[in-house]
């Protein structure tokens, strides 16, 4: 990771992986399939975040909210 980068914007996905794995049955699958893969768990939330991120761009894309209903 560069040294020149803020910190707390670095430790947020990590967190915010870590909250939805809990919270999230879909997270949570997905963080157990990395696992299942020989994934550590930093190395499998940090794979969760990348799904996140990308769910994330997808929403701001097509301006709509976040549906648990959809896949």
């Amino acid at each position: 990771m560069r040294y020149g980068c803020n910190v707390r914007l670095g430790n947020a996905p990590y967190h915010w992986s870590r909250v939805g794995m809990q919270n999230d049955p879909r997270s949570r699958e997905h963080y157990h399939r990395l696992r299942e893969k020989g994934h550590s768990h930093g190395r499998a939330l940090r794979g969760l975040a990348d799904r996140l991120l990308a769910l994330q761009f997808a929403m701001l894309k097509s301006q709509t909210l976040y549906n648990l209903a959809l896949r």
